[in-house]
């Protein structure tokens, strides 16, 4: 099993003469206006979490936008800074974007374009030529950024998503020597879909600036070689999972993220979230009901309106439920300047409310089937959540990952609980003792809460115990060594020019 000391070890033997360099659009930590005072927080985000014990046991610079209302207060001239502050483990440096170029590449071409076109959750995608000229000016912002802090020395860059698809190949043509990785950690749609957007030679030319481009499945790598055998002149080698485009080769690999289980299993197992537990069911007046959770960011891909007219099916299919069932449901706002992601809040919102009045016997009756929670909040709390559940729903209609599903696992010290999964998130291709769903379906899910509900315990533990065991080996920091492992087969050549020193097709 790898442990953040074993990664550490790993880097300072193999990476020692090398710069490491991490790339992001979010930050990992933001400073921000709090009165007279600024305070540093962690800003809610899946990648931002996984990435974060990792540079804190490698060290290095992680580049980001500085989005924070105090962010340029506390940097220094070079715009960095050392975090964490309690226990400084690396650096920070900031890039600033103004407000046209954040609206138009992150909430423009990334969230409006790319997202819902690698997303298979039916929401059209926006594709503006204006958007487009921000997107490459703001990687060229970025890859002046990286240049600046790999300055002469050898260096590993490794780029985060998909808003930094044409930052690999403006590193190459700067700078050969870099060696760079890439991890996409959205879907990659089949190349049919990728035929509608209107810069698609340019896209994917940038993504073969990379030496390594990873993503979360080998279903998502074969699209990726299709697209490219479909839509450039380059060699693709299908058995090596390779593609060489003008004289230069780029491994494609799956490499399915993680979370640091170790670090969720011991917060679920301290006093501090025994009594976090405490005050949930004092927050919501908890007298012995059994308890449903879903936690998600209020996005159209997750499956929320689906899994809520499921509920209440459920409850309509199954009245021996009502006054002994509760769902709790934590909706994160998140992209709410863009119209779908606000239209999506109105529909929450509705279902919501009607479910909770549909089955109201009298004014001021006490039970309500679904506790609706439209904030963010720390990892502590949401662990102590997923104790005090019976059943994780994740309902995803498509996503690359999705951390909630191990995040729930590697919570359940106690070694009970019920995941309900989607079929369409990458998780499940991991954690099949979970209760796999089609999230387009009614009628499975409203199957799979009974079954949730009614599966005997002996059951309940069995599967758990063998998720558990699945998401504390395949942690994150054995999805980081395998990263930096295959980065390793790559060395410098004479020209200044990086190839593969060996390639190792049975890793896939």
């Amino acid at each position: 099993m790898w442990t953040q000391e074993q990664l550490l070890e790993l880097t300072q033997e193999k990476l020692r003469d090398y710069k490491f360099i991490v790339v992001s659009n979010r930050e990992p930590y933001m400073h921000r206006q709090a009165g007279h005072e600024i305070e540093c927080v962690e800003p809610a985000s899946g990648l931002a979490a996984a990435l974060n014990p990792i540079m804190r046991a490698c060290g290095g610079t992680w580049i980001a936008h500085g989005s924070g209302s105090a962010d340029r207060k506390v940097v220094d001239a070079h715009d960095r800074i050392a975090v964490p502050p309690d226990d400084p483990r690396f650096t920070l440096r900031r890039v600033w974007l103004d407000k046209q170029q954040e609206q138009r590449y992150y909430y423009g071409l990334a969230n409006q374009g790319l997202w819902p076109l690698c997303h298979i959750a039916y929401t059209r995608p926006v594709f503006r030529p204006e958007d487009w000229r921000a997107y490459r000016e703001v990687n060229e912002i970025f890859a002046r950024a990286v240049l600046e802090e790999a300055g002469d020395s050898p260096a590993f860059v490794f780029v985060q998503d998909f808003h930094f698809a044409l930052l690999p190949r403006m590193l190459k043509e700067r700078n050969p020597n870099l060696i760079i990785a890439h991890f996409w950690h959205i879907p990659w749609p089949n190349p049919e879909v990728l035929r509608g957007f209107p810069w698609k030679e340019e896209l994917l030319d940038g993504l073969l600036g990379n030496d390594l481009l990873g993503f979360h499945l080998r279903f998502h790598c074969q699209n990726f070689l299709d697209t490219v055998d479909r839509m450039l002149e380059a060699r693709v080698d299908r058995e090596r999972y390779e593609i060489t485009r003008g004289g230069r080769m780029t491994a494609v690999r799956p490499f399915p993220i993680s979370i640091d289980f170790a670090e969720h299993d011991a917060r679920a197992q301290s006093a501090a979230n025994d009594r976090e537990v405490a005050e949930w069911r004092s927050r919501l007046k908890l007298r012995g009901e059994l308890v449903g959770l879903g936690i998600d960011r209020l996005d159209y891909t997750k499956g929320i309106c689906e899994r809520l007219r499921a509920l209440d099916c459920f409850l309509e299919e199954y009245p021996q439920y009502r006054e002994r069932f509760v769902f709790v449901q934590v909706g994160v706002p998140t992209r709410s300047s863009i119209r779908e992601y606000q239209l999506l809040e109105t529909e929450v919102d509705r279902l919501v409310r009607h479910i909770n009045r549909k089955y109201r016997k009298w004014p001021g009756h006490r039970w309500r089937p679904i506790v609706y929670l439209k904030e963010s909040f720390a990892q502590a709390r949401l662990t102590a959540l997923h104790r005090l559940a019976n059943f994780c729903m994740v309902s995803s209609l498509h996503d690359g990952m999705n951390l909630v599903s191990k995040e729930f696992v590697a919570s359940r010290a106690d070694g009970d609980g019920v995941l309900i999964l989607s079929d369409f998130a990458g998780s499940s291709r991991e954690l099949s003792d979970a209760i796999v769903v089609n999230p387009f379906s009614e009628e499975e899910n409203v199957a799979a809460i009974r079954q949730a509900l009614e599966m005997p315990e002996e059951e309940r533990r069995k599967r758990m115990q063998k998720m558990r065991a699945v998401v504390a080996e395949n942690n994150v920091y054995r999805w980081a060594g395998k990263v930096i492992g295959a980065l390793l087969k790559f060395e410098f050549a004479t020209a200044g020019e990086a190839q593969v020193a060996a390639s190792d097709a049975s890793s896939l």
